[in-house]
Parts: structure tokens; sequence; C-alpha cells
């Protein structure tokens, strides 16, 4: 079932196009990949998602209905990149006045601050002033703030900024542990590493238009290049290497990385050292980090775009 399904959703500017007749589904339960290089239009994205701006065309439908924001919005937690607390409140007062907002009681309230002070170790934090923290300090009392009304869908433009490492973690378990409960996750970053670790599915958009949607293993797959890293057990000589069925591309310590040619297997590569009598220690398949899809893909369209402007005579 999908929690949020978005159609042809536009939102144009006197000078450009923010978001250009964008259309994808999120799965219920899935953390899904919002990418995109700076001003390729995903905040615009968010705030439409989330009710800020209204779209000048297109449809949200949110748990199967049209996307109400005065009704739904109770069911939405979203986390902007820039710090949306108020500096001189104390912790304690506004997680309490945020939760409050969020349509808590105050008893349920009071109840939810106390489960995940706890659980993040911050309970001494109560009566200091969100101006008396550190980035990383703040963080975690901003994602708690966005959490604590179980919200179906939960929003995260760079959750993990001014983290360290071991709160970086913490935050990250609580991800994956609120997906597994059902929670859906909208995660927005410039990480890439973390995207890949993270993400069950991604969307990649630039210029306001999306230009590549689908799960991380699949895009994985859909863009390797062939590549294999071959570890043997001893260093061969050129006579040995020579072969039809695939080409060198890198040479390592009893180790190489080839490309597989056209019209060859992998079985190929693997009958080619057993004939020469040379044990295979490993044998693996080299796929393309999200990062280096990201990279091509927008430089892809970036030079598509150059190549339309028409030319002057």
């Amino acid at each position: 079932m999908n929690l949020l399904e978005v159609k042809h959703l536009k939102k144009y500017y006197a000078t450009h196009k923010a978001v250009d007749d964008i259309s994808f589904d999120i799965r219920q339960g899935s953390i899904f990949g919002l990418l995109g290089p700076n001003g390729a239009g995903k905040t615009t994205l968010l705030r439409m998602i989330t009710g800020i701006f209204y779209p000048d065309d297109g449809n949200i439908l949110f748990n199967g209905h049209p996307f109400d924001p005065p009704n739904d919005l109770h069911q939405i937690g979203y986390m902007p990149e820039e710090r949306g607390l108020y500096k001189k409140m104390k912790v304690g007062e506004q997680t309490l006045y945020l939760a409050r907002l969020k349509g808590l009681t105050e008893k349920d309230a009071l109840q939810k601050i106390k489960f995940w002070f706890e659980k993040f170790e911050i309970n001494s934090w109560w009566n200091k002033r969100i101006e008396e923290l550190s980035k990383g300090m703040q963080q975690k009392v901003q994602f708690i703030s966005t959490i604590m009304h179980d919200p179906k869908l939960l929003i995260l433009d760079e959750p993990f900024s001014g983290l360290d490492p071991i709160n970086s973690n913490l935050i990250k378990q609580e991800i994956f542990d609120l997906s597994k409960k059902g929670t859906t996750i909208i995660f927005s970053t410039h990480r890439m590493e973390q995207v890949e670790e993270i993400c069950d599915h991604i969307m990649l958009v630039n210029k306001g238009r999306k230009i590549l949607d689908g799960s991380v293993k699949q895009i994985k797959q859909d863009f390797k290049q062939g590549l294999f890293r071959i570890g043997l057990s001893v260093t061969p000589n050129a006579a040995q290497m020579a072969t039809y069925h695939f080409n060198i591309v890198a040479v390592h310590e009893q180790a190489f990385t080839v490309k597989l040619n056209e019209d060859s297997s992998t079985n190929d590569i693997l009958l080619h050292f057993i004939r020469q009598d040379i044990p295979v220690v490993y044998f693996e398949e080299i796929l393309p980090s999200i990062n280096e899809v990201f990279i091509s893909q927008v430089q892809q369209t970036e030079h598509a775009d150059l190549n339309a402007v028409p030319q002057p005579a």
C-alpha cells in the first residue's frame, strides 16, 4: 500500500520551474531517499507535501485520499535542515509546546517526552535553553520533537547534520526502528553513503525534474558496467592474462579489476583462470555507488540542457 502518491506536481515561479511535472509513489514503511543538487527543487517539493506551499498543478494523495493539510498534518513529522527551535525557550517547555501543537494532551506529551529523553539520555537538559546547546545537541532535541506524535509520514532533511558518529548511529537506528514499525520516511541528504546505507528506494531530481526513480538495488544493477575484481593466489604473467573475454582495467597486488567484454559471461572469466591452472581466491562484481550514479546522471542532464540551448549564429 502506498502512503503517499504524488501525481504530476508542478510549482512555477516567475523565473524558473521549481517543480516540473514530478510523479512518484512511496510505499508504507519504506525509507525513500530524495536526492538532488542544490537548487534542484527538493525543498519546494517537500513544502508542498507538508502543505506549506500549494502546487500550481497536480495532486497529492495521502493514505489513500486527497491530501488535506488541516486534517492530515498531525500525521506528518517534518524536520527541516534549518533549525526550527526557539533559541530562548528551555528544552523541556519547548518539546512540550511542540507536542501540544501536534495534538497530544499534556499528559500524553509528558509521557512521550519522558520516554524519549530517557532513551536519548538528555534528562539533564530539561531546563537548558536551546541557545546553550551545541548544534548536535539541538539536532537531537529537534528529532525528538519531530517524532513524538508518532507520525505516519516522517520527513527528515539532513537529520545527521552536526551529530558525532555515536549520535549519528543512535538516530540511524531510530530511523530503522520507526520504518519497521510502519512509519514511512522521506530522507533528504547530500551524503550519498548514508543514502546507500539507509534507503531502500530513491528519487533523483534536478532542475525541477525527476531524472531517476527506483530501488537502490535495482539502480545499482541498472548502472553497472560489467566490472569485476579477481583475487588470485599467484601473480600471472601477461600471456596468462591475455584473452578476448575481458580487458584489464586496474592491477592490484595479486588482484585485477577487469571489464567483461560483450558476448562473454562471468563463467568465461573463471574458466580462463582454471585453464591456466591459477587458483581464484575471490571473485566479485563491482557495482557503482549511489554517489557515482548521482554524479553521472546530474552531469548528463546538465550536458543535455546545455546542448538544447540555441547557440548564437
